[in-house]
C-alpha cells in the first residue's frame, strides 16, 4: 500500500495557492454573475417598462376600439340616415315630377274637357229654346183642346140656357175662333188679339163635360130649386179647394223667393271661401320656408350640444381611468404596508376627519419626493419610518394616540416637529459620496423630521466607498442598489424588488391624483361653461322646437282649414245644385197650382152661370150637327197633342242628359282638374324637397365627419398596433436574452451539480477516512492539535485536490518526531504498541464518539423541551385570558338580558315578576335540583365552573316562583316571548318573523304582546312580520295581508283592518 505523506508547511503553501486560485475564480465568477445580474436586472426593468407601455397601449387600443365601435355604430346610423334621406329625397323628386306631370295632364284634359263642356253647353243652349217652344206648343195645344171644348160648351150653354144671355161680341168671337179651330188646328195659335176673350175661353175648360152633365139635369133633378141647391154645394166645395190652393200658391211663391235667396247666399259663400283658400295658400308656402329655417337652426344647435356632451364624456372617462389607476396603486401600497401600520394610518385619517384635529401633516412617504433612481436607497434607508406621521406638536400625537387606543385602530409612530431637532452633521467632501437628504424634495418646515430619518445617511458609489466612509466618517452608507453599510460595521444587501417600490406606488398615486384634480378642475370648468352654454342652447332648442311645433300646428291647422274650405265649397256647390233642383220643382208645382186655381175659378163661374137657368133636356139640330163636327176635330187635336208631347219628352230627355252630364260629370271633373292645376302640393313638395336636400347635405357632412373620425381612430389604432408589435419584438429580444442567460445559468447549474457531485464523493471519502481513523482509537493530544490545525487547509482543498488521509498528516508529524530512530527500534515499538492494544480489545473504541453524539442530542432535546414548555405556558396563559374574557362577556350579556327580561315580563304580565338565574355546577356535583330540564348539559372540564341559565317566574306576584317545567303551554310561550324581546332590546335586529306566536296565549297576554310589538316597532325602528288568527295583533298592525284560496291557488292581497277582523271573526265562529 502506497501512503502519500505531506508536510504541514508544504500543505500550507499548496493550500494558499489553491485558495488564491479559488479566490480569483470566485472573483471572476462573481464579476460575471454581477454583470449578468445587472444585465438581467436592466433587461427586467426594461421589460417591465415595456410591459407598462404595452399595457397602456393595450388600454388605449381598447379605448380606441370602443371608440371605433361607437364611431362605426354612429357611422352606420349616419349612413342609414343618409340613405333614408336620399330615398326620401328621390321619392319627393318623383312626387314633384309626378305632380307636375299630373298638372300638365290636368291642363291638357282641362282643355279637352272645356271644349266638351262648351259643346255640351252650346247643344244645351240650342235645345233649351226648342224645349221651351215644344212646352209652349204642348200647352197651346192643350189649351186649344180645352178652348175648343170650352167654346163648344159655351155655345151649347148659350143655346140651351138662352140666346139672349150671350153677348153679340162673345158670339162673334166664338164663331171666329171656332172657325180657326176647325180650319187650322195644327197651326200655331196666338191670343194676343183679344186677351179678354182668351181669358173667357180659358174659363170654359171643362164646361163641355159639364154641358153633357147639364143635358141630363132634367132627369137628375125634379125642379130648378133642387138643382140650384146642388150647384151651391158644388160652388162651396170649389171655393174651399180654391182657398187652399191660393194659400199653397203664396207659400210656394215664398219658398221660391227663399230658394233664390239661398242660391245667392251660396254663390257669395263660394266666392268668399275661394278668397280664403287663396290667402291660406300663401300662408302655407310661408310656413314651409319658416319650417326649413327653424329646422336648420335646431339641427345646428343640437350638433353643438352633442359636441359639448362628447367633450364632457371624454373628460369623465379620462378621470375614471386615472381614478382606477389611483385605486389600484393604493391597493398595491396597502399590500406592501404592514397591517398594523395600514390600520393605524387609516384610523388616523378617520380620527382627524371625524374629530376635526388640525396640525397633522401626514406620513413621510406622502411628504417626500425625489428622483426615481433614488427610490430604492430612500426606501431601504427609511424602512417603516416612511409611514411615520409628521405632526405639529406632541399634544396632537398624544390626543390621536388616545383615540387609537380607544378604537384599537393599529399602531402609528408620530414625529412632532416641536420635539425633534435637525442634527448637525459634517458630510465628507467627495464626488463618490452624496448626502441623501440633499436629494429629497420636501417643505422647509419638515426639515427636522426628514433630518431625523435621513440626515445620517449618505449615498455612495459602491460598497468599497461605503465601507471606507462608514469606517472613517461614522455615517450610514447606502448604494443606489440598496446595499447598506452601517457605521457600526454591519452590512445589509441583496436583491430588492423594484416592482413593489412604495415610493413608486406613492408617486403614481400623487401623479394620478394631481392629474385627476386637474382634470376634475378642467371638467368642472367645462361643466360650468357647459351649464351656461347648454342652458342657452337648451332654451334656444326648446324655443325653436316650440316655435316649430307651433308652426307645424298652424301649418297643419291651415292645411286642414284649406281642405275644409274646399270641402265647404264642394258642399256649397252641391247644396246650390240641390236648391236649384228644388227651385225647379217648386216652379213646376206653382204652375200646376195656378192651373188648378184657373180650373177651379172656371168651374165656380160655370156653376154660378148655370144657377137660375131653365132645365132643358134636348139639343137643337144645329147643336147636334156642331157637336158631331167637333168630336172628330177634338180627337185629331188629341193626337197632335200626343205627338207634341212625345217630341217634348224626347227633347226634355236630351236636355236632362246634357244637364246631368254637365252637373255631375263634366263640371265636377273640371273642378277636380282645376283643383289639381291650382293645387299647392307642388309648393309643399318643393319645400319638403328643399328641406330634405338640406338634411341630405347635413347627413353627407355627418357621414364625412364620422368617416374622418373613423380614419383618425383607425390610424391611431394602427399606429399603436405597430408600437405594440415593436414592443413585442423588443420583448422577444429580451426574452431571448433572458433565455440565453437562463441557458448559461443552466450550464453553470450543471457545472455546480458536477462540483457538488465531486464534493459529495470527496465527503464520502472523508467520512470513510474518518471512520478508519476512528478505528485507530483515541489519539494523543498532539495528534488532535495537528488535526485541528490542518483541518482548515483540508477544508480549502477538498473541492479541488484529491484528499489523503488526515492520518497521513498525523503520521507525517510522528515521523518527524521519531525521525532519528532505526527501523528495528520502530518495529519493536510498534510490536509493543500492538501488544498493548491487544489488551484493550474488549474496550469500546467508539465510546468517546458516542458520548459526544449523545451529549449533543441531549442538549438539543433539552433545548426543544424548554421551547415547548415556554410555548405551553404561553398557550395556557392565552386560554386563561380568553376564558376570562368569555366569562366576562357572558356575565355582561347575561346581566343585560336578565335586566330586560324582568322589565319585559312585568310589562307582559301585570302584577307578575320573573327573572333569569345563572345556575352553577362544580366538578363532583351530581346536579342541581333547580336545574331546568330545558337547560344545556354541563361539559366535563376539570377545574371549571360551568354556567347556564334558568328561569324563575311568578304570574300572580305572590307565592313561590316557578320553573319552566311547572308552567303551562301558554305561560311557556309568554316566557319565550319575554326572552326574545329581552334579547331584542340588547341586540336589535332589523326585522323579526313570528309564526302564530299568539295561538296558545290568553286574550290578556295577546293584547299585551300586541301592544309591546307596536311600541317596539315605533321606538326601535324594527319591523315585525307575524301570522295570526287573532284580532289583537291585527288591531295594532300597520299593513295587513290576507291569504285567499281561489281555484286551488293561494293569493296574497292587501286588505283593510276591518276586512281582517271580519275574516277572523268568521273563522272563529266557523271553528266554534
Amino acid at each position: 500500500m502506497l501512503i502519500l505523506v505531506f508536510h504541514v508547511s508544504e500543505l500550507s503553501d499548496e493550500a494558499l495557492k489553491v485558495e488564491s486560485k479559488v479566490e480569483e475564480a470566485r472573483r471572476k465568477v462573481s464579476e460575471q454573475s454581477t454583470e449578468r445580474y445587472n444585465s438581467v436586472l436592466d433587461a427586467h426593468e426594461k421589460s417591465k417598462e415595456l410591459d407598462k407601455t404595452f399595457k397602456d397601449l393595450t388600454k388605449e387600443v381598447q379605448i380606441l376600439g370602443k371608440e371605433k365601435e361607437a364611431i362605426d355604430k354612429q357611422r352606420e346610423e349616419a349612413i342609414k340616415k343618409y340613405t333614408k334621406l336620399e330615398l326620401d329625397y328621390e321619392d319627393l323628386k318623383e312626387s314633384i315630377s309626378g305632380d307636375k306631370r299630373a298638372k300638365d295632364d290636368a291642363v291638357k284634359q282641362l282643355e279637352i274637357l272645356q271644349k266638351e263642356i262648351q259643346d255640351s253647353q252650346e247643344e244645351l243652349n240650342k235645345i233649351r229654346p226648342l224645349y221651351n217652344n215644344q212646352v209652349r206648343e204642348e200647352e197651346d195645344i192643350t189649351r186649344g183642346y180645352v178652348y175648343c171644348d170650352c167654346y163648344v160648351v159655351k155655345f151649347f150653354a148659350c143655346s140651351l140656357w138662352s140666346v139672349d144671355t150671350m153677348s153679340s161680341s162673345f158670339y162673334i168671337s166664338f164663331k171666329s175662333i171656332l172657325l180657326i179651330l176647325l180650319s187650322g188646328m195644327h197651326a200655331k195659335m196666338t191670343f194676343s188679339d183679344d186677351c179678354a176673350v182668351l181669358y173667357s175661353i180659358m174659363e170654359c175648360e171643362k164646361k163641355l163635360s159639364i154641358l153633357y152633365q147639364k143635358r141630363g139635369r132634367a132627369t137628375q133633378f125634379a125642379n130648378k130649386a133642387d138643382r140650384d141647391k146642388w150647384l151651391q154645394r158644388e160652388i162651396d166645395e170649389y171655393e174651399r179647394v180654391l182657398s187652399s190652393n191660393l194659400t199653397q200658391e203664396e207659400k210656394i211663391e215664398d219658398e221660391i223667393q227663399q230658394l233664390n235667396a239661398d242660391i245667392q247666399v251660396q254663390d257669395d259663400y263660394i266666392v268668399h271661401r275661394q278668397t280664403e283658400i287663396a290667402d291660406l295658400e300663401s300662408v302655407i308656402s310661408h310656413y314651409c320656408e319658416t319650417f326649413n329655417q327653424l329646422k336648420s337652426q335646431r339641427d345646428k344647435l343640437q350638433d353643438e350640444r352633442k359636441s359639448l356632451w362628447g367633450k364632457e364624456s371624454e373628460l369623465s372617462g379620462e378621470i375614471d381611468r386615472l381614478k382606477t389607476e389611483v385605486v389600484k396603486a393604493e391597493k398595491n401600497l396597502d399590500h406592501a404596508t404592514p397591517g398594523d401600520i395600514r390600520r393605524g394610518l387609516n384610523s388616523v385619517r378617520r380620527i382627524c376627519r371625524e374629530s376635526g384635529i388640525l396640525g397633522v401633516f401626514g406620513p413621510i412617504i406622502e411628504l417626500v419626493d425625489c428622483d426615481e433612481k433614488f427610490f430604492t436607497a430612500v426606501e431601504v434607508t427609511a424602512g417603516n419610518s416612511l409611514f411615520h406621521v409628521v405632526v405639529e406638536t406632541d399634544e396632537i400625537s398624544t390626543q390621536i394616540i388616545r383615540h387609537l387606543n380607544a378604537l384599537k385602530g393599529g399602531r402609528v409612530t408620530f414625529i412632532p416637529l416641536n420635539r425633534v431637532k435637525a442634527p448637525q452633521i459634517t458630510y465628507p467632501q467627495s464626488s463618490d459620496v452624496i448626502p441623501l437628504l440633499k436629494k429629497l424634495k420636501f417643505k422647509r418646515d419638515f426639515t427636522p423630521a426628514f433630518a431625523q430619518v435621513f440626515g445620517r445617511t449618505v449615498i455612495c458609489r459602491d460598497l468599497d466607498v461605503a465601507t471606507r466612509v462608514a469606517r472613517t466618517d461614522g455615517l450610514d452608507c447606502i448604494t443606489l442598489e440598496g446595499d447598506q453599510v452601517s457605521k457600526k460595521g454591519g452590512m445589509t444587501g441583496g436583491f430588492y424588488d423594484y416592482r413593489r417600490s412604495k415610493l413608486k406606488l406613492m408617486n403614481v398615486i400623487k401623479e394620478n391624483t394631481n392629474s385627476v384634480n386637474k382634470k376634475e378642475a378642467e371638467l368642472e370648468e367645462v361643466r360650468f361653461k357647459l351649464q351656461d352654454i347648454l342652458e342657452i342652447i337648451d332654451q334656444k332648442i326648446t324655443e325653436l322646437v316650440a316655435e316649430q311645433q307651433k308652426n307645424d300646428a298652424k301649418h297643419a291647422h291651415d292645411r286642414s282649414e284649406r281642405e275644409q274650405l274646399k270641402e265647404d265649397i264642394a258642399n256649397a256647390r252641391k247644396q246650390k245644385e240641390s236648391i236649384s233642383k228644388a227651385l225647379e220643382k217648386k216652379e213646376k208645382l206653382l204652375a200646376n197650382v195656378r192651373t188648378q186655381i184657373g180650373q177651379l175659378k172656371a168651374n165656380i163661374s160655370m156653376k154660378q152661370d148655370e144657377m137660375g137657368t131653365e132645365l132643358v133636356d134636348h139639343l137643337t139640330p144645329e147643336e147636334k150637327d156642331l157637336l158631331q163636327r167637333l168630336n172628330p176635330e177634338i180627337t185629331e187635336l188629341k193626337e197632335t197633342l200626343i205627338a207634341c208631347r212625345a217630341n217634348r219628352i224626347e227633347t226634355e230627355t236630351r236636355k236632362a242628359e246634357l244637364e246631368t252630364n254637365l252637373s255631375t260629370n263634366l263640371v265636377r271633373r273640371r273642378q277636380e282638374l282645376e283643383a289639381v292645376k291650382v293645387s299647392g302640393e307642388t309648393d309643399k313638395l318643393d319645400a319638403e324637397a328643399e328641406a330634405k336636400k338640406q338634411e341630405l347635405a347635413d347627413a353627407t357632412l355627418l357621414v364625412e365627419d364620422v368617416t374622418q373620425q373613423l380614419k383618425r381612430v383607425s390610424g391611431s389604432i394602427d399606429e399603436r398596433t405597430r408600437q405594440l408589435g415593436k414592443i413585442k419584438d423588443e420583448k422577444n429580444k429580451l426574452k431571448s436574452l433572458e433565455e440565453s442567460y437562463q441557458n448559461t445559468l443552466q450550464d453553470e447549474a450543471k457545472e455546480l451539480e458536477q462540483l457538488l457531485s465531486n464534493r459529495n464523493i470527496l465527503v464520502a471519502k472523508k467520512e470513510e477516512y474518518l471512520k478508519k481513523s476512528r478505528e485507530l482509537g483515541p489519539l494523543s493530544s498532539d495528534a488532535f492539535d495537528v488535526y485541528y490545525s490542518s483541518l482548515n487547509y483540508v477544508s480549502l482543498l477538498y473541492s479541488k485536490v484529491d484528499f489523503v488521509w488526515f492520518s497521513t498528516i498525523l503520521l507525517g508529524d510522528m515521523q518527524t518526531k521519531h525521525r532519528r530512530r532505526s527501523i528495528k527500534e520502530l518495529h519493536k515499538m510498534l510490536h509493543r504498541c500492538n501488544e498493548q492494544l491487544q489488551q484493550f480489545s474488549h474496550v469500546n473504541k467508539k465510546a468517546l464518539d458516542q458520548y459526544v453524539n449523545f451529549t449533543e442530542q441531549r442538549e438539543e432535546l433539552q433545548k426543544r423541551q424548554a421551547e415547548l414548555d415556554a410555548g405551553d405556558e404561553k398557550i395556557r396563559e392565552l386560554i386563561s385570558v380568553l376564558d376570562q374574557r368569555k366569562d366576562e362577556s357572558i356575565e355582561r350579556t347575561f346581566k343585560g338580558v336578565a335586566k330586560h327580561f324582568r322589565e319585559v315580563f312585568s310589562e307582559l304580565v301585570q302584577g307578575g315578576h320573573g327573572f333569569l338565574v345563572m345556575m352553577k355546577k362544580k366538578d363532583g356535583d351530581q346536579g342541581d335540583d333547580d336545574q331546568d330540564e330545558d337547560a344545556p348539559r354541563v361539559a366535563d372540564m376539570e377545574g371549571r365552573v360551568e354556567k347556564y341559565i334558568g328561569v324563575k317566574v311568578s304570574f300572580t306576584g305572590q307565592g313561590e316562583t316557578q320553573s319552566m317545567k311547572q308552567l303551562s303551554g301558554g305561560q311557556k310561550t309568554v316566557v319565550a316571548l319575554t326572552l326574545i324581546f329581552a334579547i331584542q332590546r340588547c341586540d336589535p335586529a332589523p326585522f323579526y318573523l313570528f309564526d302564530e306566536i299568539d295561538a296558545a296565549l290568553d286574550p290578556q297576554y295577546r293584547t299585551a304582546v300586541g301592544n309591546m310589538i307596536r311600541r317596539l316597532a315605533d321606538m326601535a325602528n324594527t319591523q315585525f312580520i307575524t301570522t295570526t288568527f287573532r284580532p289583537e295583533l291585527v288591531k295594532v298592525a300597520d299593513k295587513i295581508y290576507g291569504v285567499k284560496h281561489k281555484h286551488r291557488v293561494s293569493n296574497v292581497e292587501v286588505i283593510s283592518k276591518e276586512e281582517a277582523l271580519i275574516f277572523i271573526e268568521q273563522d272563529q265562529s266557523h271553528n266554534v
